[in-house]
This record gives structure tokens, sequence and C-alpha cells, in this order.
């Protein structure tokens, strides 16, 4: 059987325009159109073709360079740079333009705010051309690496010990250059004494810095290289990351709108980012559904009560049958405003500092608990038994009893295919696990990008190809 054998001596004559270098169904032509809709002068970007200095690259085009490029992955400015003069679809949508590396930094630099705006564009365009109906939203959040080493994490108790260190450090160097100028040491020693004696002074001076900042702005933790960044555990383990949750609409899974954040895990969260996809979309969702992870009943109450929510509580989502003296076996009257408990003694109201938005419940009088038999299973204390009360805890029955019906379940049930799909496609097909910038406003860029860029190709897949997209864009 013959070979086809390589022949690299071979002319070829390229196409006499740039135009002609991909083909019509190329999907770097999508993403060029996306972004020709896009409105520069709305994310804050400069646009202006008459500002004094030397000429700049057209700032549309440098856009398109990074939404292409992150969606295949390359993220890195080095990279794209290599793709500018190497790959021929990048060639094309720069239209031959050849920026270095420097100048395709500094882009993403000044502009990373704005860049960080480009999701809602997206989304709002997805929303015109019916694709996102903004009915049901599904959120979610996922952990990815920030870009900074889990060692460069700070406590007051490890600045505290540092800076002992480092005091007697600096004093046997000033003991050391006393003994040098008193038996006349060489001057190359003291000038190396010198030297360390800086060294030390300045990693003192930062020390300081980060136990100020700790106690300043009351942080438990600070990274010194990203000072946004908190370290978190997930099952890649323990690392400085980020929290990025998303708002994924139910109608075709395109991602509403997405954000970074500091917080180690969703509770709490679920209000702020209804906020936000509401702000993207100008209009309410019907229904917002997340996971037992955002069961917060405080944060819940603060969603608009016309929003129909799902999420399970926790004692919903572990499943678990409760045992003979669990709390909820213990019988609220709302009369009398105490709880039964199985075998018949009531528990009234205690004042205690605790948990915030809890009543705490003991058994009166406390003997009659070491008189019961079940003394030693339902509880041990001598005071006698405590069981808690949310102070809205009506609010929480109704939010169970809502999750449970049928309708609701169904819902749920599509959640994890919709919510969870676009972080498998950041992380596993474009092996994004850590990010290169460094910060909120950079790290949040990122984000936009790379949700953009998913829901770009979920586009060209629902309107069944590249050059459908772009005609339904332009209006054909």
């Amino acid at each position: 059987m013959a070979f086809k054998n390589p022949e690299r001596k071979q002319k070829h004559l390229f196409p006499d325009s740039i135009e002609d270098y991909v083909d019509e169904d190329s999907p770097v032509r999508a993403y060029d159109a996306v972004v020709d809709m896009m409105d520069l002068e709305e994310l804050g970007i400069d646009t202006d073709e008459n500002v004094v200095g030397n000429s700049r690259y057209d700032p549309r085009s440098m856009l398109k360079l990074y939404m292409y490029g992150y969606s295949y992955g390359i993220r890195s400015c080095r990279k794209l740079e290599r793709a500018v003069h190497n790959d021929l679809t990048f060639i094309w949508l720069m239209g031959g333009l050849k920026p270095g590396y420097k100048a395709i930094s500094e882009f993403r630099r000044i502009n990373r705010e704005a860049i960080a705006k480009s999701l809602k564009q997206v989304a709002r365009m997805c929303m015109k051309l019916g694709l996102i109906a903004g009915n049901t939203l599904f959120f979610d959040g996922t952990k990815i690496r920030a870009n900074a080493a889990i060692s460069n994490t700070w406590t007051e108790q490890r600045c505290r010990k540092e800076l002992e260190k480092i005091d007697q450090r600096i004093e046997e160097i000033l003991l050391e250059s006393e003994k040098a100028d008193r038996d006349e040491e060489d001057e190359e020693s003291e000038v190396h004494m010198s030297s360390e004696l800086k060294e030390q002074q300045k990693l003192r001076s930062k020390v300081q810095e980060l136990w100020g900042e700790l106690q300043m702005e009351q942080k438990a933790v600070v990274n010194s290289t990203d000072r946004d960044a908190r370290q978190m555990h997930s099952k890649d383990g323990s690392h400085t990351s980020y929290n990025v949750q998303t708002a994924v609409d139910d109608e075709h899974g395109l991602i509403v709108s997405a954000e970074a954040l500091s917080a180690a895990n969703d509770r709490g969260q679920l209000s702020r980012q209804v906020k936000k996809s509401i702000g993207n979309l100008e209009e309410k969702p019907g229904t917002v559904c997340a996971d037992a992870g955002y069961a917060d009943i405080n944060d819940l109450d603060e969603i608009d009560k016309e929003v129909n929510i799902i999420v399970p509580s926790q004692r919903q989502a572990q499943k678990k049958k409760p045992g003979p003296f669990d709390n909820k076996n213990f019988t609220y009257i709302q009369e009398e405003d105490c709880f039964i408990c199985p075998e018949g003694a009531k528990l009234y109201p205690i004042k205690r500092k605790n948990k915030k938005g809890q009543q705490y419940y003991r058994i009166k009088p406390a003997r009659t608990c070491k008189e019961c038999k079940y003394f030693g299973i339902c509880t041990t204390s001598e005071r006698g038994r405590i069981t808690t009360r949310l102070l809205k805890a009506d609010y929480q029955e109704e939010l169970e009893i809502n999750y449970r019906k049928p309708k609701s379940q169904e819902i749920y049930k599509r959640r994890q295919s919709r919510a969870e799909l676009p972080f498998g496609h950041i992380k596993y097909n474009l092996k994004v696990r850590q990010f290169l910038l460094r910060g909120y406003k950079g790290v949040q860029a990122e984000v936009s990008l790379l949700c953009s860029c998913f829901n770009i190709r979920r586009m060209i897949t629902l309107f069944g190809g590249v050059p459908e997209l772009i005609n339904v864009l332009s209006g054909k």
C-alpha cells in the first residue's frame, strides 16, 4: 500500500485576499460577528481615534482576539501573539494585524472592567434572539484556583511568629556587625551583613502591612499574592481559589450572569446572584432553583416573594430519617411559644448568644431531664435538653413544602444538567483550572470571557451552524 508522503518544497499560492483564508462555516466567523454586534462604548472601551499619541490597535479587533482565543483555551498573551502570526483563523480574525504580547497584555489590563461587562451584552443578545427565556434560572458555584500559592496565606498568628523570627534575626545581624567592627573584619563581610539587614527590614515592613490589613478589614486570612483570593476546600484539595457563581437559563442552558467571589461556600449568595441576573436581563425570573448549599433562610427571604424559590433545606438534602430525639420530633406549640418533647415535657424560650436568626428553648425545670428514663440518650446536660427554632421557621416550612411538589421536583432534576454543564466545559474542555490574572477585577474579566465564549458556542449549535447564526445576527 502506497503512502502519502509530505513535500515541503512544493510551491503553493495563498489566496489573493485574507478573506479567503477561512471557510464560510469556520467558527471564527461567528465570534467575529458577535463582537461586531457589541457596543464597545457601553462596555467602557475607548473607541476615540482622535486621541493624541502613537497609533493603537483597533480595540474591537483586540476584543475579538481575546474572545476567540479564550474559546479554545488560549489565554496567555504570548500564545495569542504566536497565534496571530501562525494560525490562519487568527490572521483572518485580526485582518493581518500582528500585535505583540505586550500590546495584547496592556489591552486586557486597561480594559479589565469593560471586559467584565461583555457577558451582560452577550446574554442580552441571546435574549433578543429568543434563546434565553428568563423564566427559570439555575444557580451553582465552583472553585477555580487563583494565581497565588497557598503558602502565601497569612493569619495574625503567622504574622506574629514571623515578626518574632525577623526581630531575632535583625538583632543577630547587628551583634555580628558590632563584632566585625571590633575584630576589623574585611569590608566584604560587612557589605553582606548590611544587605541582609535591609532584606530583613523590608520583609518586616511587608509582614506588618499584612497584619495591619488583617486587623483593619477584620479578615481571618489574607494572601500576599492575591488579596481577593481565599483558601478554599474542594474535591481537588485545599488551594487559594475563587468561588465562581453562575446563573443559567433553563431554555437552552445559556449563562445569564457570572461572578467570582471570595466566599468559601455558596451559603448566603443566592439573593446576590438573583439580583445580578435581573440586572443583566432587566426582568425578574419566575423561578430560581439551586442546591442545598444555598439554603440560608435569611438570604432566601431577601428574594422577591413573587419569585418561586426551589431550594431544598439541609435536612431535605441529607435524606436521613430523624432519630427518636431529633429536633424534628419535638412539637412546637405556637400559642404558648414552647416545644413538647417526645416524653411530654415542655421546653421554654431562653436567652442565649449564638447564631443569629434562632431562638433557643430549654427544659424547665432541669431535673425533668435527669429524672427521665432517656437521660444520657436524649441529652447528657445537667441543665436539661436544649432545642432551637428558626425565627423564620414558618417561611422555611413553606419552602420545604414547595420543594416537595412534583413540579418543583421536575425542575430540580434539570438543575444538574443545566447548571453544571458550563463548568464542565470550562474546566475539562478548555482546561481552565487556574486563573491567569490576579485580583477581583482581573478574575472577573476572565470569568466573563469564558462564559461569553460558552454562550457563543451554544448559539452556533442552536442555530445549526455558523452561516445560520451570522444570518440571524445580520437580520437576514
